[in-house]
């Protein structure tokens, strides 16, 4: 085996060429470590999300309790629930949250941003108009908690003022 001195090994590491090409090199592999970080945090919050939407499945988009590959004939009517949306009337108001009550009595928790826009006939209002017991509709998007992000809000407080449709014809459709 030779041997190399180390006058050599100086001489070689004092080239600027081999130095600038080491210098490349530890920062090519810092930054692909960097990349593979990233893509390991992406990955552990896909599959964190994937998880929750899981666990809260029927609650985000109403399928069957069961699952789809269950008796799904055996299931009682009406299992498939509106989950984008709810028609029913006001429970609670909480801050920024409305709890609301739709058919079959079931209880839908109702997200309300700044973006949500809220009307009364054709009348913009504010979430601090709004009163339990009052009918609603929400339409919205659903979360991976199971709750409601609400993108329009319509109040009807039991008059047609400013709706298209004479009382008489809206019972044929609610």
């Amino acid at each position: 085996m030779p041997h190399i001195a180390t006058g050599q090994v100086k001489k070689f590491f004092q080239n600027r060429d081999v130095l600038k090409w080491v210098i490349i090199g530890l920062a090519s592999f810092v930054i692909l470590v960097l990349v593979f970080g990233a893509g390991m945090k992406v990955g552990a919050l896909k599959a964190r999300y994937s998880y929750r939407w899981a666990e809260n499945y029927h609650r985000n988009f109403a399928g069957p309790r069961g699952g789809f590959f269950s008796d799904w004939k055996s299931s009682p009517r009406g299992e498939f629930i509106n989950a984008h949306g709810v028609f029913g009337s006001i429970i609670k108001i909480d801050g920024n949250t409305i709890i609301t009550k739709g058919r079959d009595n079931v209880e839908k928790t109702v997200l309300v941003s700044e973006d949500t826009l809220i009307q009364k006939g054709r009348d913009a209002i504010k979430l601090s108009d709004l009163k339990p017991d009052e009918s609603i509709v929400i339409i919205g998007s659903p979360n991976d908690q199971g709750q409601i992000e609400a993108k329009l809000i319509r109040v009807f407080d039991g008059e047609t003022k400013g709706l298209p449709l004479r009382r008489s014809l809206l019972f044929l459709f609610f």
